[in-house]
């Protein structure tokens, strides 16, 4: 097993990911704690309550990326990482399928927590995603969440 002071992993993918094999890879670092954030589709959509049948996530390739590493080297510049995760599902999901895989580890827990939770919060807002969303056959494509950006405030220096 290598030891890898820092690793970053940035995959945009249309199959699904095992968790437990990217948390055994975040394992292999210099880590004392591994924090991981899996999003997955709701059934529902929250502002009108109406069900969901499925979510088509489109990207720009090569942008999305480049965005998703900004967001992971501010992080590392923030907190003692070791490494970071993140897997990006985009074309058509259905409700309950996995959509995100956020790991990240560290020497310390509150430093994995934080860096967690930032690029969680930088990446819902500032990654280039598209969401289409269908439910009894009319498409519509999911707005800006005001909240989203709330969340950031707590980022500024």
């Amino acid at each position: 097993m290598s030891k890898n002071p820092t690793m970053i992993k940035i995959k945009i993918q249309d199959e699904d990911f095992d968790i437990s094999e990217e948390t055994k890879i975040l394992h292999q670092n210099n880590t004392g704690a591994i924090v991981n954030f899996v999003g997955v589709v709701r059934g529902h959509d929250e502002k009108n309550n109406q069900i969901i049948n499925s979510m088509t996530l489109e990207h720009y390739p090569g942008m999305t990326e480049a965005e998703i590493e900004k967001i992971i080297v501010d992080s590392y510049k923030r907190w003692e990482l070791t490494g970071v995760t993140v897997i990006h599902r985009v074309g058509e999901l259905k409700p309950s399928d996995q959509i995100v895989f956020v790991g990240v580890s560290s020497k310390h827990r509150q430093n994995a927590f934080d860096g967690c939770n930032f690029i969680m919060d930088w990446l819902k807002t500032k990654a280039p995603f598209w969401k289409l969303e269908e439910n009894n056959n009319k498409k519509n494509w999911v707005n800006f969440n005001q909240s989203d950006n709330q969340a950031l405030k707590k980022w500024k220096k």
